[in-house]
């Protein structure tokens, strides 16, 4: 054999069919079988195809052996398309400013939660900021304050009762608040995928009730929250009066009914006459009900689907019912935040103000174990942008081993540490993927940490001419060759990292926002770059001269300053002023 290592076993029958699903013809077929070319056909398909799982979709495929076993699953599946999931990504975007580098991450993003490309920008943000408001994506800029204790968790002062009942303090207390990678790591966790049957589950035309069963606190009440979960219904306290008589439609009966046990002081703000009032008349079916944990947390949201039942208890207490249909539970809570701008309040029920909810973020809660058969759970991304920006070791401590591949959960080495502030046991799910921007020209990629070097795949971006086409026809100037020049004498005079960018550009619709750009943004940042050294700005620009006289260049003017009088300046170097041109500015220079 004269090449082993291209050698891989071949099964002919449904290696056929895949190949006429991509082609349209087979391979191999006796009766015309040419071995040598369809060898070579076969063989240029498969790197080609190679290429695409490694590049493009990110996966690791080793062999032939890996691409014939992608393709025999992708034929014979018979429940509609396959959902491959993605391996975890760790990614870093790098180059200069202005490369597009944020706006490739958000299509990656888009890509990686398994949405469809759009060939439309526009079209492309808008499924982006989509599942960023649904809680899919995570974006956040680093910076030099960045610290562990906003990115993964920390102790905040916090006012007031956590307690759904309790009485209101004075001071505060300090709670453990997670960062906001803790909060997105746990959404993948909690993921169990979406379902495939039907429509997703909305809540357009539907009321939102926050509901309280039990103390979240209390070990005594802790078997309330199990039951109702269990059995499907809410319950709520106060007395056990049925209140299931049409009278108790009106608020004047729930008064008169509540004074007959004692209670001679309420009337219709008191909370004993409140709450069985909204839970008997205001819950329609169908509306949804989110389960607090606490005034910080929730744990259980659900739908509800039947009417008011009075159901009594030997021991007192919680005798009122509705029938609940749970969509998605997490005994442990989840933040408010997730879903609401507001902390909840102590009373046991009431509506959520559509104003203040997040929409998006609490559909996909209420979608996403809704699934009768095993599923991939849904991707997330975390978007770090400027991440060489933040004390790297810093921020992500001990986070850093975790971030590995094979150290994820549900991977062969998981890894879990222990959280130096709620003590919990915690580790990154695979279903989480991370994509960070880096731009060389405010830090070299060598200073980086190693560590994180290490585990982070790094994509160079550099500026392309050639994007500018569109803004050059629109603008009647030559944009490529002018970018491409600017950028070879930058190269040239400083280093590669500070190029000007592309997309400095690519916007222009006219020769006036090129001389805006010029003006209000690539000399600005090249006087940043060259520390007000006007000569080398001037030779980037073609304006420079070797005389020392007055200049009027393309883009500068330069005059000459003289000695003040009484001042020798005999031996002196010569000084200048330089200043921007008002007038429009001249390309022919940077043009050739």
């Amino acid at each position: 054999m004269v090449r082993p290592g291209e050698a891989a076993p071949l099964k002919i029958t449904w290696m056929n069919e895949a190949w006429e699903k991509l082609t349209g013809e087979k391979l191999f077929v006796e009766a015309r079988a040419n071995m040598a070319s369809d060898y070579r056909r076969f063989a240029e398909v498969f790197d080609e195809l190679f290429g695409v799982m490694r590049d493009e979709w990110q996966w690791q495929p080793q062999d032939w052996l890996d691409l014939q076993g992608f393709l025999w699953i992708a034929c014979h599946t018979k429940k509609g398309p396959v959902s491959m999931p993605i391996p975890p990504l760790n990614l870093v975007l790098y180059g200069p400013p202005g490369t597009g580098k944020t706006f490739l991450t958000a299509a990656e993003a888009v890509r990686l939660c398994g949405e469809p490309l759009q060939d439309d920008r526009e079209a492309l943000m808008q499924t982006y900021q989509r599942l960023l408001a649904a809680g899919r994506i995570e974006f956040v800029t680093f910076h030099q304050s960045m610290s562990y204790e906003d990115f993964v968790e920390g102790r905040q002062p916090i006012t007031g009762s956590d307690e759904d009942d309790a009485p209101s303090s004075a001071g505060f207390r300090l709670e453990t608040v997670p960062g906001i990678f803790r909060r997105i790591a746990k959404r993948a966790e909690t993921s169990r995928g979406r379902s495939t049957d039907g429509d997703p589950f909305t809540i357009e035309g539907r009321q939102v009730f926050k509901m309280s069963i039990g103390e979240a606190n209390n070990p005594e009440e802790a078997h309330l929250f199990e039951e109702a979960i269990a059995e499907d219904y809410a319950l709520l306290g106060f007395e056990d009066i049925d209140w299931s008589d049409d009278k108790y439609a009106k608020r004047e009966a729930v008064v008169d009914a509540c004074k007959t046990k004692g209670h001679n002081d309420v009337d219709a703000r008191s909370g004993v006459v409140q709450m069985p009032f909204i839970f008997r008349n205001w819950v329609r079916n169908g509306d949804i009900v989110i389960v607090s944990k606490g005034n910080l947390l929730f744990r259980a949201i659900g739908e509800f689907t039947g009417d008011y039942e009075f159901h009594p208890r030997p021991e007192g207490g919680y005798a009122h019912r509705r029938s609940v249909r749970w969509h998605w539970t997490d005994r442990e809570g989840v933040s408010v935040s997730e879903i609401y701008t507001r902390r909840f309040t102590q009373k046991s029920i009431y509506v959520l103000l559509d104003k203040e909810l997040n929409i998006p973020a609490l559909e996909r809660y209420l979608n996403s174990q809704q699934t009768e058969s095993p599923t991939e759970p849904e991707p997330f991304v975390l978007i770090i942008d400027e991440i060489n920006r933040a004390n790297i070791s810093k921020v992500f401590g001990e986070l850093i081993t975790l971030l590995e591949p094979d150290k994820r959960l549900g991977q062969p080495n998981a890894l879990r540490v222990r959280l130096p502030y709620s003590g919990d046991d915690f580790g990154v799910p695979s279903n989480l993927h991370i994509l960070a921007t880096m731009n060389t020209a405010d830090r070299s990629i060598a200073l980086l940490d190693t560590a994180l070097r290490r585990r982070f795949t790094f994509n160079e971006m550099m500026p392309d001419p050639s994007l500018l086409d569109g803004a050059a026809e629109r603008c009647g100037l030559a944009l490529p060759r002018i970018l491409d020049s600017l950028n070879k004498r930058i190269e040239y005079l400083y280093d590669r990292e500070h190029q000007i960018g592309h997309a400095y550009f690519i916007s222009c619709a006219s020769r006036a926002d090129v001389d805006a750009v010029m003006r209000d943004k690539v000399i600005p940042l090249l006087a940043e770059y060259f520390f007000e050294d006007w000569g080398k700005i001037a030779a980037v620009l073609g304006d420079a001269e070797s005389h020392d006289g007055p200049i009027t260049g393309h883009f500068l003017k330069r005059s000459v300053i003289k000695a003040p009088p009484g001042i020798e300046d005999g031996d002196d170097l010569p000084r200048f002023r330089w200043e921007v041109r008002s007038e429009d500015f001249d390309y022919t220079g940077l043009e050739g």
